[in-house]
């Protein structure tokens, strides 16, 4: 049993658990965590219907219908959008339930949108779609070596406390910032300054808006009376009228060019439920890219994408622990070792079937929030994902506005976190400022958590207190520096 596992209460023997359910039920600690059956399992669904969205939206990011409207690599090679929602689906939901099983910890998987966004916009560019994929591999196997030696889970232990509280704080104003943005609630000006508005010219004015602000209500309302499952009735409740309003005023989807329109899928009833899909993708690998671009410019590639993966998973693992109640004083949670190697293969799996690095999805909180917290929520997670392999029609019921209203709760319950925090040394105050602010503001935990380390290791030396500062601690600020001057450096090295 590594450092970190839960030890088992050293007691009277207890008898062996008799029957099936009983055996799941202590292998996954149900009931030693305070869950139930019902919990875990409503906590499963409410995450894959947050989740959900990654089917739809992966395809558009990383595919496209045509060659004229999807990301082109290099060579002029796409990627066809039903290809990629198959083996996102399939990724996703393999995922999840190995995480589940292995780590035993309530925390869906499916490709991260950071990761996917810079392969589609910064990566193919250089490389083809194989040779993408094939430095997505690297940068898994890279993480799978730094959690199998201990070394992730040094740098995890070496992180100060209140820097770990931080990173939950900030994830809950990104996860919240993510709601506003998908619901059109906050959008972009079009100006320097502000850079952001409430929704369209100032005011709420379109009906998938007003959809996102009639889930708030009711989730919010449901919580506060302490409903059971008022995130997933207030998900249901709120996909009917997304359903009869659309059905009503035909706003459709938005694509790009109705401002008015439903973000990602409008909320219809589909006309066909099976769809039989395509793998083709699988094994679609390549390692050429270090000979075609060169090996500095292909290592460059990799730094960005295991620094991108390892602080990011670290960093939303950390936030869902607290949330689920499963950290301990210092921050650590059962089978750390465990999960964090279990997320590195993550990021080879996704980069072998093309779907792009496998991640812990922060909007796992939603079922968190909905009362799971073992991997047995994975189980059913997983498994919905692998039946949207063949029903990816019914994954386009719920609109993303009304995922956003979820997320937004979830937020605000990370987000109190931040009474176990101390602002009275100003020191200490600084960074975990900016590790919580950084986050929503640059779309990105990673960042969020570097500049924190950084002014960490800074403020507090600098304020004579060098001494407290882990070693490793100062590495970590250092790669970091190097993460955030890449574009420099990568310019230099041509």
């Amino acid at each position: 049993m590594s450092s970190t596992e839960t030890p088992t209460t050293a007691a009277s023997p207890q008898p062996a658990p008799r029957g099936l359910k009983a055996r799941v039920d202590a292998y996954f600690e149900i009931t030693r965590r305070g869950s139930t059956w019902s919990r875990e399992f409503r906590g499963g669904v409410v995450t894959f219907v947050t989740m959900a969205y990654i089917v739809i939206l992966n395809p558009l990011i990383l595919g496209g219908f045509s060659a004229d409207q999807a990301a082109v690599d290099v060579a002029g090679g796409w990627l066809p959008n039903e290809q990629v929602a198959a083996v996102t689906a399939l990724t996703a939901g393999v995922m999840t339930i190995l995480f589940g099983v292995i780590a035993r910890l309530p925390y869906g998987f499916a490709a991260g949108l950071g990761i996917n966004s810079f392969l589609a916009v910064s990566v193919v560019g250089q490389v083809t779609w194989a040779e993408a994929m094939g430095l997505v591999v690297i940068n898994g196997l890279i993480i799978v070596l730094l959690a199998s030696t201990g070394l992730r889970e040094l740098i995890f232990n070496a992180i100060p406390r209140p820097l770990k509280i931080a990173i939950t704080v900030g994830i809950g104003l990104f996860i919240a910032f993510i709601g506003l943005v998908d619901s059109g609630f906050v959008r972009t000006s079009g100006a320097n300054s502000p850079p952001v508005q409430l929704g369209d010219a100032g005011s709420i004015a379109t009906l998938p808006t007003a959809v996102f602000v009639i889930g708030l209500i009711i989730m919010g309302v449901l919580l506060a009376r302490k409903v059971k499952a008022a995130l997933l009735i207030g998900i249901v409740a709120t996909t009917v009228i997304a359903v009869i309003l659309e059905a009503i005023f035909k706003v459709g989807p938005s694509f790009g060019t109705n401002p008015a329109g439903w973000n990602l899928n409008a909320p219809v009833l589909p006309t066909s439920v099976v769809a039989l899909p395509d793998l083709g993708l699988i094994g679609q690998v390549s390692f050429g890219a270090f000979e075609r671009i060169g090996m500095l410019a292909a290592v460059m590639l990799v730094f960005t994408l295991v620094f991108t993966n390892f602080f990011d998973a670290m960093g939303t693992m950390t936030g869902l622990a607290s949330e689920a109640g499963l950290a301990d004083k210092d921050g650590k949670f059962p089978r750390l070792k465990s999960a964090l190697i279990v997320e590195g293969i993550g990021a080879v799996a996704g980069g072998v079937t093309s779907a792009s690095s496998n991640t812990v999805f922060i909007e796992s909180g939603a079922g968190i929030g909905e009362g799971a917290r073992t991997g047995a929520a994975n189980v059913i997670t997983g498994i919905l994902f692998l039946a949207a392999m063949f029903f990816t029609p019914l994954t386009q019921i719920v609109p993303l506005e009304v995922a956003a209203a979820a997320l937004v709760i979830v937020g605000a319950l990370m987000v109190s976190q931040i009474r176990h925090l101390d602002f009275t040394e100003f020191s200490s105050t600084l960074p975990i400022f900016l590790t919580i602010i950084v986050m929503p503001l640059t779309y990105s935990i990673a960042n969020g958590i570097g500049a924190g380390f950084i002014s960490w290791v800074l403020v507090r030396s600098l304020s004579g207190k060098a001494r407290e500062i882990s070693p490793l601690l100062w590495v970590v600020a250092l790669g970091f520096v190097l993460f955030f001057v890449r574009g420099p450096v990568e310019a230099l090295i041509g």
